[in-house]
């Protein structure tokens, strides 16, 4: 938390109101020079003349492994409709991967079902207790579940369909055995 005397110097150097300096001490963590960065972002001020900097004293030097502080400072100050952009951007790459693989249902090697994993997640979300159930039911009628697309190639995702799918097999032979 900024302390008056950080605001009051921040309102000096800045020229900004009280709660504009305590807003962008807040957002830096204390730190004089980010908080001047941050207004600059915000365009509270105008950034120096000439290619100007700024400093403050006892700065320490920030290692260069250390993630800069400065891209999360701008995106304190980011706009409820540019977050929401950023979101259906991200939302949209999603659907579009879920559109290109598939999950199919196969029996015998023939395939019954082949629906995009998009339409498989819906269906999980929306209708849970119907579809699992009728999963494992698929399971001990020799159905097999697989996964298909590019972002499928090389993942162990397959491997474990095919181990539950043989699991319910060797179940469904001990049952039969039993009787």
């Amino acid at each position: 938390m900024a302390t008056i005397e950080q605001v009051e110097r921040l309102r000096e150097k800045a020229n900004v109101s009280y709660d504009d300096a305590k807003t962008a001490l807040d957002a830096s963590g204390g730190d004089l020079l980010d908080a001047m960065i941050y207004l600059e972002r915000m365009g509270k001020i105008e950034p120096p003349e000439n290619n100007g900097t700024y400093s403050t004293v006892n700065q320490m030097p920030q290692e260069p492994e250390q993630k800069s502080q400065s891209e999360d400072y701008y995106r304190a100050g980011e706009t409820f409709s540019g977050l929401m952009g950023r979101f259906f951007k991200w939302l949209g790459r999603i659907i579009a991967k879920g559109n290109k693989n598939t999950f199919e249902v196969t029996k015998n090697n023939q395939t019954l079902i082949s629906l995009p994993v998009t339409v498989l997640v819906l269906l999980l979300l929306f209708a849970f207790w119907v579809v699992v159930p009728l999963i494992i039911i698929g399971l001990f009628f020799g159905c097999r579940y697989m996964f298909r697309g590019s972002d499928f190639e090389g993942t162990c995702v397959n491997k474990m369909m095919d181990s539950a799918a043989n699991a319910a097999e060797n179940l469904k032979k001990e049952i039969n055995e039993d009787k």
